[in-house]
């Protein structure tokens, strides 16, 4: 059954295996099922709830850009674009925004957990970011939204939202209810410092995560030095109940080799973690560097990355536009 897939992956910088596992490298299977027609956001508007500086922002648009075709995304396959381009998304936003109560809001658990004790000094717009994100997908008629386990929630608001807009304006499916595409199989992935800490660029340690740009050494040595336990690691998965470290690395040794946790358990289960660490490096070498490699080929080539988006944004714009016009008739502007 063909699906039309939206995802967005913020503009940050220095993309990490997290990153990659968490949502690229499922992006690039859905890319490369010809059934699926894919539209994938490097969403900058959502980058500018915390301060941006200007100059690392273009670059870090370029990067994510330059990263998803890296991975192994086909631009001709599939809608690559930077979000602030097409003026659909903000319109959207404000729409949605004037019919969406507060209570559903301040149910928002990742709101608290970025803003943290002080939330009166956080923005607005990190308060009313996952309307924009709502935004996003409703307007291509998204039937499928791939989403880790941190953003659940937020495409529960967005199903929500298009079923109140439709119900409010008597639009019966106007605006499509999307479902959620979940990875089985551990989709978060935590620090190699800190087992129950997510993987994070903002961690002070540089050895807490593997940057997709790094060089073979650095991935290395950066697995070699990874947090783990003192015991044996376990044939079974409810061992590894309180050992996150250990979960960890077998998670991430799982996903990059496309298998599921029970296999990795067999083949290692009874081993020291230096021959998990030894294959886990062979692995990540294997599919990473070629990524890497990519990555700085094509970082450099602004002309090609700017004309990537620029095409992206036309057909962005052709479809989101459209949908934009039929909700102001809707609403009666």
């Amino acid at each position: 059954m063909s699906k039309k897939i939206f995802s967005g992956v913020q503009p940050t910088g220095n993309l990490h295996l997290g990153n990659y596992l968490g949502a690229i490298k499922n992006f690039v299977d859905l890319n490369n099922d010809d059934q699926n027609k894919c539209i994938f956001c490097v969403v900058d508007l959502h980058a500018i709830t915390i301060k941006q500086d200007k100059h690392e922002l273009r670059n870090n648009i370029r990067e994510t850009t330059a990263t998803f075709i890296a991975s192994g995304i086909d631009p001709t396959k599939s809608i690559i674009f930077d979000q602030s381009k097409v003026h659909a998304h903000a319109e959207g936003a404000w729409f949605l925004s004037c019919m969406a109560p507060m209570g559903w809001l301040n149910r928002m658990t990742q709101f608290k957990e970025k803003a943290g004790k002080d939330k009166e000094k956080a923005s607005i717009g990190l308060y009313i970011y996952p309307i924009l994100m709502a935004s996003d997908i409703l307007l291509y008629d998204t039937t499928h939204v791939p989403v880790g386990e941190d953003q659940k929630q937020h495409l529960e608001l967005t199903r929500d939202l298009a079923q109140k807009f439709n119900k409010d304006f008597n639009c019966e499916d106007f605006l499509r209810v999307p479902e959620p595409l979940i990875k089985k199989h551990f989709s978060r992935i935590m620090s190699l410092k800190d087992g129950k800490k997510k993987m994070s660029k903002s961690d002070p340690s540089d050895f807490s995560r593997i940057n997709l740009t790094d060089t073979k050494d650095e991935i290395v040595n950066k697995i070699k030095k990874a947090k783990t336990d003192s015991l044996p690691i376990p044939y079974e998965d409810q061992k590894l109940k309180d050992r996150p470290e250990a979960e960890n690395l077998l998670g991430i040794y799982s996903s990059i080799s496309d298998q599921n946790l029970d296999k990795s358990l067999e083949e290692f289960g009874g081993k020291n973690f230096s021959d998990l660490k030894n294959q886990l490096a062979e692995v990540l070498l294997s599919k990473i560097s070629p990524i890497s490699d990519e990555i700085k080929k094509l970082i450099n080539d602004y002309e090609y990355l700017d004309k990537v988006l620029a095409d992206g944004v036309n057909k962005a714009e052709e479809i989101a536009g459209k949908k934009i016009v039929e909700m102001k008739k809707i609403i009666g502007f």
